[in-house]
């Protein structure tokens, strides 16, 4: 499979069929490794990453996971290849820019993906819909289990996994939900989401991770220490009291919005389904925005006819690259917006 395969449909883990996906749009868990012996990825020659990178795709590759695994060259794939990649969450923006051999395994649904020579020799992760960190991290800690039978890890008995990052060292696990917070946004009161996150020590990022922001109200939550905690322990906290408070904080203010101003609520509903059905042109920055009071409009069912699946698959097929590489190659700006346009109309007027 080539990335331009990817292009098409959407993640299995973005369709919204997972529990409570309203506002907990996916659920990701990811473990850092490195392997003994070896330099951390900053220090590692081509010659050694090159190495590691042959021996952990043969070793991977290899495992019996229950479903079909595919790997890219990320070194040798296209800017536009590699910003698919990263718009589908496969691979991050770091692993993307990077020099050198790396590369990607993933598995054919997209629930598993293992970036080698990113920042650590290692970094697996997998992907559920809705609220399934329990789920995530039981599936990870198999796979982790598998790959530790046939390689040695970069360990030490006080400190635990040892990672080019010091916030990693420890467990090396990072629990993270991509979370649609629209009504917290339109209430004023999304200052809450952040206190809570900054009083629990957790990392609040955009839809595409580090260094994005907060576009269309959707928001990544992740926990920023894993050292002196058990991977269970910050799994429970994260799915058994962190989501579930901040997801209470969303739930009663559409509850507010629905009973204190439900016509307010209703225009910003229906110009943005008009502008999504009319518009020649429109930035992603734009279709994100309004697609996203779409959705919590479809969730509140002050809409009918448009499932949440159908606003999922726009967030996602209409990204830069997605667009530019369903055309087969690069697009300007303005050419990207008019297609963009063309797509969600298309979609939209269908329903």
């Amino acid at each position: 499979m080539k990335p331009s395969d990817l292009s098409n449909h959407i993640s299995q883990w973005f369709d919204g069929s997972g529990p409570g996906a309203d506002i907990v749009i996916s659920s990701r868990v990811r473990l850092a490794r490195n392997l003994g012996g070896y330099e951390f990825c900053p220090c590692l020659n081509a010659s050694r990453k090159r190495e590691v990178l042959n021996k952990l795709k043969e070793i991977i590759l290899s495992l019996d996971l229950g479903q079909d695994m595919f790997f890219i060259d990320v070194d040798n794939s296209s800017t536009l290849e590699q910003d698919l990649l990263v718009e589908r969450h496969l691979i991050s923006r770091q692993h993307a820019q990077a020099k050198g051999p790396r590369g990607a395994i993933i598995a054919q649904n997209e629930s598993f993906t293992a970036m080698i020579n990113e920042e650590d020799h290692l970094r697996i992760q997998v992907f559920k819909t809705g609220l399934q960190l329990k789920e995530c991290w039981e599936r990870i800690n198999q796979v982790d289990n598998l790959i530790e039978k046939q390689v040695e890890y970069a360990f030490d008995p006080e400190y635990g996994y040892l990672t080019a990052c010091p916030t990693n060292v420890g467990t090396g696990i990072r629990v993270s939900v991509m979370l649609h917070l629209p009504a917290l946004k339109m209430t004023g009161q999304i200052e809450k989401f952040y206190n809570a996150a900054k009083d629990t020590n957790l990392a609040v990022r955009g839809l595409f991770g580090e260094g994005t922001d907060a576009v269309g109200d959707f928001f990544q939550l992740s926990n920023q220490v894993t050292l002196g905690y058990s991977e269970q322990q910050i799994v429970d906290e994260f799915s058994g009291f962190i989501v579930p408070k901040i997801v209470e904080y969303e739930i009663l203010a559409r509850e507010k919005l629905l009973k204190a101003k439900p016509d307010m609520l209703d225009d910003k509903i229906q110009r943005a389904l008009g502008v999504l059905r009319s518009a020649r042109l429109i930035s992603s920055q734009e279709a994100l925005f309004l697609l996203s009071h779409v959705r919590m409009g479809v969730n509140l069912k002050r809409l009918e006819g448009i499932s949440i699946a159908t606003i999922n698959e726009l967030f996602m097929l209409t990204q830069p690259a997605h667009l530019q590489m369903r055309q087969g190659h690069e697009l300007d700006p303005d050419r990207r917006d008019a297609m963009r346009a063309q797509i969600i109309r298309s979609r939209l007027c269908q329903n």
